[in-house]
């Protein structure tokens, strides 16, 4: 099972493995995500009304700001893993959102509106696009799971989350809406954020700190986040219409490639994140681009692009097999090591 599902996954991903290396050096201005210094810091930099803080989660600086809460309230628990918070795991969920942000993944797709774009309300989010539908699950959900295994303690007030104009049905918008609407997927948010699980990192005894296993961090979070992704796929596959046939192959293969990279634990820090980020499309696909010939992205990134497509094909064409075969390969810490190797070498060789 290990050597085929290894040997499957190579041959697929091996086109690839001359891909982009990172141009972003971990100090350099483009490590953090667009408008991240202007992002609120604190929940009660949000605003305060009816005894509520209120955030308005369809504006990117209010929804980065989630992040920005989540990563300064856990930054205690990784300093042993990096000065200024670097270690932290959950970095990769604001940097992807900056990608959305900074490629125009988050604008209105069906330009029926100027949500999210440079001559209308840039900041605006969209809820046309699939790409910040679907981040709703990992952004708002994770956030209102934090709240509730009491990362931020005691709040003085209740959070409420704004809802967009369409599809309010298809979202909640506070810690009891989210419970009572989707209790597993917010079991699992809270099992990672959990303060009092002696397991894990987020301990109440200091002296217990040494004993932290950063893989049981990494299998929590990428547990929550396929999760995530498996509760929203099915929800907004109706929103990848308003997508170029390309963009949206891409949105699906992408992923569908997470559940592979979640299966090894792969560590989503800071500069880790950046060099894997390195790869991906610096600007929505079109009708008319055609892997792996895309004349303003590089070979590298051609040759990324074609193998994800690749690896959806195969795993798509085997029922699911391919995926079966790696998660058996990735269930020991040896077999794990080899499938960080590989996907490092994606983004590094």
């Amino acid at each position: 099972f290990v050597i085929h599902a290894l040997l499957i996954v190579t041959v697929i991903l091996s086109p690839a493995t001359a891909a982009a290396q990172s141009e972003k050096d971990a100090t350099g201005e483009d490590t953090y995500p667009p408008l991240w210094d202007l992002a609120p810091e604190n929940l009660m930099d949000f605003q305060v009304k009816d005894n509520k803080i209120v955030i308005n989660a369809w504006n990117y600086q209010e929804r980065l700001g989630v992040y920005k809460n989540l990563l300064n309230s856990s930054a205690k628990y990784f300093t042993a893993f990096g000065s200024q918070n670097s270690g932290n795991i959950l970095w990769g969920l604001p940097l992807q959102h900056g990608w959305q942000f900074r490629t125009g993944r988050l604008a209105d797709p069906s330009s029926v509106t100027s949500c999210g774009y440079e001559d209308g309300d840039l900041l605006c989010i969209s809820v046309r696009s699939w790409w910040s539908c679907m981040n709703y699950y990992l952004a708002i959900i994770p956030f209102l799971g934090a709240v509730e295994a009491g990362l931020f303690g005691q709040l003085q007030y209740e959070i409420e989350i704004l809802p967009p104009e369409e599809r309010r049905a298809d979202f909640c918008y506070s810690v009891a809406d989210c419970r009572s609407r989707f209790p597993k997927l917010m079991d699992e948010w809270k099992a990672y954020f959990e303060v009092n699980n002696s397991t894990f990192f987020f301990h109440i005894f200091p002296a217990t700190f040494s004993s932290f296993k950063l893989d049981d961090a990494l299998r929590l979070m990428w547990r929550a986040h396929v999760t995530s992704i498996a509760y929203a796929l099915p929800k907004f596959q109706d929103s990848l219409k308003y997508l170029s046939d390309p963009e949206a192959n891409f949105g699906e293969d992408w992923a569908n490639a997470v559940d592979f990279i979640a299966a090894t634990h792969f560590s989503t820090d800071l500069q880790t994140t950046n060099n894997f980020q390195a790869f991906l499309p610096q600007r929505m696909l079109v009708e008319g681009d055609v892997l792996p010939s895309i004349s303003d992205f590089s070979p590298q990134q051609n040759r990324v692009l074609l193998s994800l497509r690749a690896l959806h094909r195969a795993n798509q064409l085997t029922g699911g097999l391919v995926l079966k075969l790696w998660r058996k390969a990735m269930s020991t810490e040896a077999g794990r090591q080899m499938g960080r190797k590989l996907i490092e070498d994606l983004a590094s060789s």
